[in-house]
């Protein structure tokens, strides 16, 4: 049986990995608007988002728009991969193949 990637497995964090899967590569989104789409407390949005930076998984880079600091997130190619394999991981156990 294929183990499940407890980084990834966490609610919150399965939540942070889908919202940034449907981005495409190289695009980032804004953690306000991470933050709002997965109805998260900028606590504890930035302490999942720290587990899995330190995992390999999501990219945060601070910015500045004007005076204003930015902060985004993104996939790495690590992460991407990683979350691919969750999810096929999770299908395999959902949809077992049949016997024939």
């Amino acid at each position: 049986m294929t183990e499940l990637d407890p980084v990834i497995h966490a609610q919150a964090r399965l939540r942070i990995m889908a919202a940034l899967s449907s981005l495409g590569d190289g695009d980032r989104m804004t953690f306000p608007k991470l933050q709002e789409l997965l109805g998260m407390t900028a606590g504890n949005l930035s302490v999942h988002l720290t587990k899995l930076e330190q995992a390999g998984y999501v990219e945060v880079a601070k910015s500045f728009r004007g005076r204003t600091p930015t902060t985004s997130a993104s996939l790495t190619h690590r992460g991407r991969v990683a979350f691919d394999d969750y999810t096929a991981a999770l299908r395999a156990l959902l949809d077992p193949p049949k016997e024939s």
